[in-house]
């Protein structure tokens, strides 16, 4: 049994002149962080690695989630490969991840989550939505050979918001 957890990076600021990887995180992106992963931390789910993009926005949103679950950081790395939109070099990573890893959680982009999330769960999601987090489940041994998985969980920000 193979579990994914796919989050996209916080809403994010375009005020400054700075390139798409550097863009900051808004406060809002923040405090959906906080959202999303006080809501995860509640699962308490067993999650063995975290791996996230280098762009700051998706490396941000990861540190407020480590964080929050009190996370091991030796258990962390920044991913090249998870700066990605469309979703090819995302598949490839997970595919290639490390066969003794049961849970794995990634921080990326979209369109490439919203893409992963469609082709390897089982229930459309039209977008997922900044801080949105996507649970994917396979019953599966190696990473290389998921599938078409069930769609577990989907914590998006607004449905948390009160």
């Amino acid at each position: 049994m193979k579990t994914l957890v796919l989050v996209r990076h916080g809403k994010s600021s375009w005020e400054y002149g700075v390139g798409d990887r550097d863009r900051p995180l808004l406060e809002k992106g923040i405090n959906d962080a906080l959202l999303v992963s006080s809501s995860l931390k509640s699962m308490n789910l067993k999650i063995d690695a975290v791996f996230s993009s280098p762009a700051n926005r998706a490396l941000h949103t990861c540190m407020i989630f480590l964080r929050q679950l009190n996370f091991n950081f030796d258990k962390f790395q920044v991913t090249n490969e998870l700066y990605d939109f469309s979703g090819d070099d995302v598949l490839h990573t997970i595919k290639n991840l490390d066969n003794k890893l049961g849970t794995v959680m990634i921080f990326g982009h979209n369109p490439a989550f919203t893409h992963i999330a469609n082709s390897l769960g089982n229930t459309y999601i039209d977008n997922v939505p900044t801080t949105g987090l996507v649970q994917l489940q396979f019953e599966a041994e190696y990473w290389a050979s998921i599938k078409k998985g069930i769609t577990v969980k989907q914590v998006f920000p607004k449905n948390l918001e009160g």
